[in-house]
């Protein structure tokens, strides 16, 4: 039996032809002239795509497996603008983009001392994803650390300098999960995380206890 799931293309089945940027400022757009095999046979006509280029990404789920609690931060997010319900403030994970020449992991735990004042150690990985594949080549990594809920003091975080204006927040896993289900918590990675600790919740507190 075949695996299905296996790709049937690859990079050799895909011809650019052509790559012109088009914008570059906080976000950077590029318009790309291609052409790729179809699964019926041949190569497709010419068409165009806008590609938003980002740096890969990293969020931590932070976790506490006695208080079964876990840590979220909330912050400005201006592709929520339009949310009728929560407005342009976002419940997520902490998370950063990589930027410079540190590794995934390195990346994960400056940001969780940065937007949530803790220094982590162990980070257990969830999942590798694209956020957008239909336009943006952004990937982004998910991990799952440990915080102590009972000694944690919240408060207000980020670096002046990237204008960040970061609110922590810590709430039952329950309650974590009934927001995502009301939509209050409404972003892919957040929900991506809550969602892989639900299914894998007492090997995840078995494995943050060690």
């Amino acid at each position: 039996m075949t695996d299905e799931s296996k790709p049937v293309f690859g990079l050799a089945d895909v011809e650019l032809l052509e790559r012109q940027s088009c914008y570059e400022g906080f976000l950077r757009i590029d318009r790309l002239t291609l052409k790729c095999r179809r699964y019926e046979g041949g190569w497709s006509r010419e068409f165009q795509r806008e590609l938003m280029l980002r740096h890969r990404g990293v969020g931590v789920l932070l976790y506490d497996p006695d208080a079964d609690a876990v840590l979220l931060v909330e912050q400005f997010r201006v592709g929520c603008l339009d949310d009728g319900q929560n407005g342009p403030w976002a419940l997520e994970l902490v998370a950063g983009m990589i930027d410079t020449d540190e590794s995934e992991l390195e990346v994960a735990r400056r940001e969780v001392e940065e937007e949530a004042g803790l220094s982590v150690s162990q980070l257990i990985p969830v999942c590798h994803y694209y956020n957008s594949p239909g336009g943006s080549n952004e990937r982004l990594a998910v991990y799952c650390s440990r915080f102590d809920a009972s000694s944690y003091q919240g408060g207000l975080h980020g670096l002046i300098d990237e204008n960040e204006d970061i609110r922590t927040v810590t709430m039952s896993r329950s309650d974590a999960l009934a927001a995502v289900a009301s939509g209050r918590i409404n972003n892919a990675m957040s929900i991506i995380a809550l969602q892989w600790l639900e299914l894998n919740l007492f090997r995840v507190k078995a494995d943050l206890r060690c």
